[in-house]
This record gives structure tokens, C-alpha cells and sequence, in this order.
């Protein structure tokens, strides 16, 4: 049973949102829109492992009164790789879109013989978060500024690097599993990066993670964004214990602002 699969951490990773109790507070945003597409490959050494999709529906939807962006990712093992891991795992968060935090979040994990359906909603007036899955419903407590796992990487694109120093570190107080995360991500510079559609300037991105028993170390996954208007990842690099897997992006529609490929 793959309890967290690479898929479901790289999805985690790929990566303060409001308050006053009685007001939202603004994010302004030009990295992102409704109607963006991007589709990822993962390889597995010589293996085409998996198949990535991010998608932001291009209609506006409406929860807990709030207009948010609908997000839905997809991944999936392919070939030979699903033999011993077979994996299939969506994940949609509704975002506030002047917020950029989770109003509600929803998974649904098959990881070979492993199923897990699960939605959790967010009140942010109150910090809680009511999650209802096959066992039931639950209250959780939560801080201010709670993102889901997917709202915490969108927030990660509406950040100023230029005001961040190599070596700085992000926090993202995240929900996730019933508990509570501190997303650490460490700025580490820039880069460039070369994709199939040509090189490109890219800001370097390290999340700092917690001992484990299926990443090879804290500095284990390398993350590439876009350093640009966008700031998407482009390229993920992570070491396991045994071997190593690269994601980049291979193909993409609907960005809200133009890439510098050279």
C-alpha cells in the first residue's frame, strides 16, 4: 500500500492567505487565471513513470459565498511502472480568488490496493476545517492563513522573490491528512533550465523535508519555477533511497502572461 505515493508528495509540493475575523484580506496576483493547463511527465530512470495534469477550470465557482478557482490535479502511473505501483490520484481545491486560500479541498487516492475519498471544507471565520470521509465527520482546529495542499503551492506564485535572499525560507501552514503542516520551502537563486521548448531563467526552490523513509535526504527535491510573471515549476528533480525521478513540463495552455524561452 502506498499510503503517500511520489505522485501525492510532488502534488503536495507542487508547493498567509487572509484574516481579520471579518474581512477577507487581498493577495493581488498576475501569475495565474482561470483556464490555465499544464501537463507534466515523470521519469523514473529510463522509465516514462507518470503523467501530471494542473488544471484551473476557466469558469469561476462559488463556495462559502466566495468566488474561487476551481483546481483539479491528476496523476497517474504509466506502463511498466504501474506493475508495482499502479496509481491514480485527483485532487481539487476550490481557492479563493482574491484570498488565494482553500475554501475547500477534496482527494480521491487510489494507490494500488489503498482508496481514500475525502473532503474537507474550510470556515475561516471560526479556524476550522470539517473534514468527511468514509469513517465519517470531523472538526479540526486550524490557524490563521490555512492553505490545502494545492492553494499553498498557488500562494508560492504570488510571492516577490525579488525581495528574498538566497536562502531565505517560506513559510506555509498547510492542512493535510488532519494535521497540520509547516511548509518550509528554502529560496536558493537562480538558475536556467532546459526544456523541450527551449532554455529558460528559472528561480531554484528546495522544500525542507522531515526525516522519511522515501526521500533521500532534507535537500532531496529540487524545484525550478518559471522566473517570470507565471513563476510555474517547470522542472522537479527529487532522490529517493532508491533512484531518483525528474518531472518537466511537456506541454501547456491558457498562461496568463508569456514565457521567455531563448
Amino acid at each position: 500500500m502506498l499510503r503517500h505515493s511520489v505522485i501525492a508528495i510532488l502534488v503536495l509540493l507542487i508547493f498567509p492567505a487572509f484574516h481579520a475575523k471579518d474581512s477577507y484580506r487581498r493577495v493581488p496576483q498576475t501569475s495565474f487565471g482561470a483556464g490555465e493547463h499544464f501537463e507534466y511527465r515523470v521519469h523514473y530512470g529510463i522509465f516514462n513513470a507518470a503523467d501530471a495534469v494542473v488544471d484551473v477550470s476557466p469558469q469561476i465557482h462559488y463556495v462559502n459565498g466566495r468566488p474561487c478557482f476551481k483546481v483539479n490535479i491528476v496523476g497517474t502511473t504509466l506502463g511498466a511502472f504501474s506493475w508495482f505501483a499502479k496509481v491514480r490520484d485527483e485532487w481539487q481545491s476550490w481557492m479563493d480568488t482574491s484570498a488565494i486560500v482553500s475554501q475547500k479541498f477534496y482527494r480521491n487516492i487510489q494507490e494500488n490496493n489503498y482508496r481514500k475519498v475525502e473532503t474537507t471544507v474550510f470556515n475561516h471565520a471560526t479556524d476550522d476545517a470539517v473534514v468527511t470521509d468514509e469513517n465519517g465527520t470531523k472538526k479540526f482546529d486550524v490557524p490563521d492563513h490555512i492553505q490545502d495542499a494545492i492553494s499553498g503551492y498557488f500562494y508560492l506564485r504570488t510571492l516577490d522573490f525579488t525581495k528574498l535572499q538566497p536562502n531565505d525560507v517560506v513559510d506555509v501552514p498547510t492542512f493535510l491528512e488532519s494535521s497540520v503542516y509547516k511548509l518550509k520551502v528554502k529560496y536558493r537563486g537562480k538558475d536556467n533550465v532546459k526544456t523541450k521548448f527551449g532554455k529558460i531563467k528559472a528561480l531554484k526552490l528546495t522544500p525542507i523535508m522531515p526525516d522519511n523513509q522515501l526521500f533521500k535526504g532534507e535537500n532531496s527535491i529540487r524545484i525550478w519555477v518559471s522566473d517570470d510573471a507565471n513563476k510555474v515549476p517547470i522542472k522537479v528533480e527529487v532522490d529517493l533511497w532508491v533512484g531518483s525521478m525528474v518531472m518537466e513540463v511537456r506541454s501547456f495552455r491558457g498562461a496568463r502572461n508569456n514565457f521567455n524561452w531563448y
